[in-house]
């Protein structure tokens, strides 16, 4: 589900309010459809006035339980007084008004309340022992990691534009003069090596959060090519790239969530290293790490083999995992039967079927889908098009330019190959000139086939268990949950932009992987507080909505030749206010007075 910003306009005025929706599939495509529309949140007139000193209660989500007052411009703030500030006046050229220093507020603001709201400031904190350092180690891995939460690619970018551009000088209280490539690289050495007190630590925090347990673990697995040779990088090397960049040394990772996609842990493996092999080290590492617990893991058919899945019956675990397609032809008649479907919903059926050997005590889902069988078909009817189309380009470059008859069979025969699925809908002829025995066109005829098993199949796959509910509906949700695997890499590979990676030793990019990984744990902690709020659980719209705010220097020539300068956050629009105090948050609402007063000289 997802926020969607609507506007009307009634007798002249103009009108925003936020709807909830969710999208679906049907015949026509996937569709929109509403869910509710967002009110406004209580106490949305009613914020105290809160000033810059309280943005750490702020972003803790703690009530403001002090308040300041300054008698006139200048003087010292007066803490823990009980009275309101009193108005302060001041004469100002109007004409002399200027805005400076304007920089992003809202992203980093958001991104650092969740840091704080994970409790991540204070595990760093008790991890990094203070030395004679000018920025606390904390603070760096703080700022690589709000980094990369905002799309920055590299340490070099946020080093020589980003910082300074944004707000974070301000809230974390470290000037962007300290913040250089040189510190931002040794905070990574300093952060990997506490990965796995990370680790546990946001499991901890995921469980007194959100409530999640950990009964379902999903693993799954993908790669991250390089920028450059990686010579000094031994994990990087050449392999099944996801990325389509086979060009390009890469590694593999890893990665295990729960139900709710929260990633809880992630291993980096050598680039040419297969899936199937990384079960068991994974199944050992978790283990090892938060006990042998009886616990359900969710594949896909990339990590199946017989040997993996006796090694976790033999660790007394379970499993759901897909199976080669292949495999469905085994059960071809319980397929083809009619009876014993259960509907999970429209379009969509499972059934379970007799396990031939049951040794292991086994059982079999059969699920067929209508929507993805007909996806299965238009790319079959598309492959079709795409052949006829190749065939039709030779046959009118053979009218306008004969040439031999091998290369003419030669080119026909390319294209065959590569769409060897559509190949035997059609009978192909070369058509030879009777004197000078070259190819001058080609001869196309459709031809009436039978329905292969593949195509009787479309839309149809087989699952594989040991799980003792026998409900194959319940076994069939728990599988589909993979996706949330699916999706966590998308959001790391196009949102975190995890890829592509420019470090070239082997540390380094472990580091990298780890600051993407406490990112991802953000980005989805921050979906689960949207949901537990009613915002939907998608949250690129919300990201999108709150990276409009920011704050800027309000510099205000006074009476007395001088300029006063008022560190501001501007004021969000009426829409991105009540999505702020849909999860709580508050902004700094009073000015920041700035005391490098500059005097002018009097004319």
């Amino acid at each position: 589900m997802f926020l969607k910003r609507n506007r009307r306009k009634v007798d002249g005025e103009t009108y925003e309010y936020w709807s909830l929706m969710r999208t679906v599939r049907t015949a026509k495509g996937p569709r929109h459809r509403l869910v509710a529309n967002l009110g406004k949140a209580p106490g949305l007139d009613s914020r105290t006035r809160r000033g810059w000193e309280e943005v750490v209660d702020m972003l803790d989500g703690r009530a403001g339980h002090r308040r300041y007052r300054q008698m006139k411009l200048g003087e010292s703030v007066e803490k823990n007084s009980t009275k309101l500030p009193l108005p302060q006046w001041t004469q100002v050229d109007v004409n002399g008004l200027r805005i400076e220093c304007v920089r992003d507020f809202g992203e980093v603001y958001l991104a650092l309340a969740l840091w704080r709201r994970l409790g991540l400031h204070d595990l760093l904190a008790e991890l990094f022992e203070p030395g004679k350092e000018q920025v606390q180690w904390e603070g760096v891995a703080c700022i690589l990691t709000v980094a990369r939460f905002c799309g920055n690619r590299s340490e070099l970018e946020v080093a020589e534009r980003w910082y300074q551009d944004s707000a974070l000088e301000d809230l974390l209280g470290v000037s962007w003069q300290q913040v250089n490539d040189s510190r931002l690289y040794r905070g990574l050495d300093v952060l990997y090596a506490h990965k796995d007190v990370l680790c546990k630590h946001l499991i901890e925090r995921y469980r007194d959060w959100f409530g999640v347990d950990f009964e379902f673990l999903f693993y799954d697995v993908t790669s991250t090519y390089f920028e450059g040779q990686a010579l000094a990088n031994r994990k990087a090397k050449r392999g099944y790239s996801r990325d389509k960049r086979p060009d390009c040394k890469q590694v593999n990772i890893g990665l295990v969530v729960t139900p709710e996609g929260l990633p809880i842990g992630y291993e980096v493996f050598d680039g040419n290293r297969a899936d199937i092999t990384t079960v068991e080290e994974m199944v050992e590492m978790m283990e090892k790490k938060y006990g042998q617990a009886r616990r359900t893991w969710v594949m896909d058919r990339g990590m199946v083999s017989e040997e993996n899945l006796e090694f976790l019956r033999g660790r007394g675990g379970t499993y759901i995992v897909g199976t080669p397609k292949a495999r469905l032809k085994t059960y071809q008649k319980q397929f083809l039967d009619s009876s014993n479907w259960h509907e999970v919903h429209d379009g969509l059926e499972v059934k379970r079927v007799e396990c031939p050997n049951d040794e292991f005590d086994e059982q079999f889902i059969m699920c067929r889908s209508r929507d993805r069988r007909e996806k299965e078909a238009a790319m079959l009817e598309q492959k079709r098009a795409r052949l006829l189309a190749r065939l039709s380009e030779i046959d009118q470059s053979l009218n306008k330019r004969p040439a031999r008859i091998e290369v003419a069979e030669r080119r026909v025969g390319r294209w065959l190959g590569r769409y060897s699925a559509a190949e035997r809908f059609y009978s192909v002829e070369v058509i030879q000139e009777a004197e000078s025995k070259k190819a001058i066109g080609l001869k196309v005829e459709s031809k009436e086939v039978q329905s292969t098993w593949a195509e009787l199949t479309h839309g149809a796959y087989l699952l594989r268990t040991n799980c003792s509910d026998p409900d194959p509906v319940l076994v069939w949700k728990r599988y589909v949950q993979l996706t949330q695997a699916e999706e966590a890499f998308r959001i790391s590979k196009s949102d975190l932009h995890l890829r592509p990676v420019f470090h070239q030793k082997t540390e380094r990019v472990q580091a990298h992987i780890l600051v993407c990984f406490l990112t991802l744990s953000m980005w989805r902690a921050l979906e689960m507080w949207m949901k537990g709020k009613g915002l939907g659980d998608c949250c690129r719209q919300l990201i999108k909505e709150v990276a409009t705010i920011k704050s800027m220097d309000v510099v205000l020539p006074v009476k007395n030749g001088t300029e006063l300068r008022l560190r501001v956050v501007a004021r969000p629009d009426k829409a991105v206010q009540e999505l702020l105090n849909h999860l709580g948050l508050e902004l700094p609402s009073a000015p920041k007075m700035i005391q490098n007063v500059v005097s002018k000289n009097k004319s």
